[in-house]
């Protein structure tokens, strides 16, 4: 019977319990039906444990102040989706509780269970039950129990929040109508309790589990409808209180989630609008990161899994690494797969892994689209087995464009690849975004803030505008070849008039070049444009 973790000990539990979680993680996302049938709940949080790990491997474990920061910090920058803002808001609560401690007991791991739950709570404007928050409870009120009842080790402690939390698990669906009509317990409660029995497996000296096979998909229980789009950010240097960026937000949908700390402000909501919702936060700090997911596309690519069994799969899946809703949106408009990542959040080796066995295809192939990427994605590639899997090492969105918009997955990789590889090579990516800071490169001269622009990931130019760098680089790519096609994304804070003026500058300056423009570039970049 274990007595007490120290610091390192601590960070190793949590370490094993996030590799527990993961055994689990499609189990968690076929439960998922709550508030709209998404199917990713255990995706966003073992993404949310796994940011927790990460910086877990950079903190000095010897110390409880330096694992609590680790935990509270690393879950409030990974946190992904409705349940993984929870989650991180509920670890925020424990890691409060046992950072002034040198050693974490079992009196201090029920104290920290119950701030946990109750800070789970305080994050939600409108907490309702029958949901994750229910069970994060009963594990609170099971550990209490526990210890009134005289449980002198962790493992007692853990027992008696396990068993008061499956109980409050199985009460969820008389709690929540949606869950009693698919036939299923909420989906962000069973991930809770899989990760507490994480920690429960470590203590104990457990092997992890086999995988359980999935016998129902939720989701099938519904109609497809349009759900409008899951939107995300994360914003640094935010003097203004929490509370008032999210009553900014409030207007723009439901399932709204806003939370902080040290300068930091994560946001969830479900909305129409994700434009406007990430164009009216932007004033309050620096855009770190942002995630917009089309609910209905994701709803559509859950029934197509839930079906996969009942009829052999085509021969070639498509994996890409991308952000920027508006580039996923087009990527899993061609067929892709979707890892998150891009541009300061490259995705691990296991991201890519998991993506790959996700699908169904006895071929897979990998479009890194980053070149820092490359190296996870052969690595993951490598570690498949019984898939065959080839990266095709594209650099940029762009080329990850080009390639896509050849993706048949009728056809074997052999008949794809050539051709896909070949685009991805004649592709021009235009990117434009703003200098980090002052320096030279390659005679370019820029100064920190100033738009500047990247031609194929290389610095080409600095300008007075951000719309100013991307004509400039258009002008200098038509001079050097001939092209056809110009895809333009931008990102939320570029306005319609704006976008109106470039659009003219550009057809009347290139009278043969198609133009598309659409939202959602990638996170940091005013332009994403791909000429081809």
């Amino acid at each position: 019977m274990v007595e007490a973790l120290s610091p390192a000990e601590l960070a190793r539990a949590f370490r094993y319990a996030t590799d527990w979680f993961a055994v689990y993680v499609e189990e968690t996302n076929a439960l998922n039906v709550y508030p709209v049938p998404d199917g990713d709940t255990g995706t966003n949080m073992h993404l949310t444990l796994q940011s927790v790990r990460r910086e877990l491997d950079l903190a000095d474990t010897s110390k409880m102040s330096d694992v609590a920061r680790a935990i509270s910090y690393g879950s409030l920058l990974g946190a992904r989706g409705n349940s993984g803002v929870i989650t991180s808001q509920i670890l925020k609560g424990f890691a409060e509780t046992i950072k002034e401690a040198s050693v974490v007991s079992p009196a201090l791991l029920a104290q920290a269970l119950e701030e946990g739950s109750r800070m789970g709570y305080k994050a939600v404007m409108k907490p309702v039950e029958g949901t994750i928050l229910t069970v994060s409870r009963g594990i609170a009120a099971g550990a209490r129990k526990a210890m009134e009842n005289g449980a002198a080790s962790l493992e007692e402690v853990l027992q008696g929040a396990l068993q008061s939390g499956r109980e409050a698990s199985d009460r969820t669906p008389e709690l929540l109508p949606v869950l009693k009509q698919a036939g299923v317990v909420d989906a962000g409660g069973v991930g809770l309790l899989r990760f507490v029995e994480g920690l429960e497996g470590y203590l104990k000296g457990l092997p992890l589990p086999e995988p359980p096979k999935i016998e129902k998909y939720a989701q099938t229980a519904f109609e497809e409808e349009e759900f409008g789009y899951c939107t995300e950010f994360l914003m640094e240097g935010v003097a203004e209180p929490v509370e008032k960026i999210r009553e900014a937000v409030s207007s723009f949908g439901d399932s709204l989630l806003v939370v902080g700390a040290e300068g930091y402000v994560k946001g969830h909501i479900h909305t129409n609008d994700p434009d406007g919702l990430l164009a009216s936060v932007a004033r309050y700090g620096k855009m770190v990161r942002t995630k917009v997911e089309d609910m209905s596309q994701q709803h559509t690519e859950i029934l197509s899994m839930a079906g996969a069994a009942d009829e052999a799969p085509p021969p070639t899946g498509l994996v890409v690494v991308a952000n920027g809703w508006g580039l996923v949106k087009a990527f899993r408009g061609f067929g892709a797969r979707i890892v998150a990542g891009g541009q300061t959040a490259n995705p691990s080796v296991q991201d890519i892994l998991d993506a790959i066995k996700s699908l169904p295809n006895p071929e897979v192939i990998v479009l890194p689209n980053n070149s820092n990427v490359i190296m996870s994605a052969q690595q993951a590639a490598g570690l498949a087995e019984g898939k065959t899997v080839y990266v095709i090492p594209t650099r940029t969105m762009g080329q990850g464009l080009a390639a896509s918009v050849l993706y048949q997955a009728d056809l074997p990789s052999s008949e794809l690849l050539p051709e896909m590889e070949e685009a991805s090579r004649r592709a021009v990516t235009l990117e434009v975004t703003r200098a980090s800071r002052s320096v030279e490169i390659g005679g370019v001269s820029v100064t920190e803030g100033q738009p500047i622009g990247l031609r194929d990931d290389k610095l080409a130019l600095a300008a007075d505008t951000p719309e100013d760098a991307l004509f400039n680089m258009i002008q200098l790519a038509s001079q050097e070849g001939d092209y056809e096609i110009l895809t333009i994304f931008h990102g939320p804070t570029v306005t319609k008039d704006t976008l109106n003026t470039l659009a003219a500058r550009i057809s009347q300056a290139f009278p043969d070049l198609s133009l598309e423009i659409h939202p959602g570039g990638p996170d940091l970049y005013d332009y994403l444009a791909v000429l081809e």
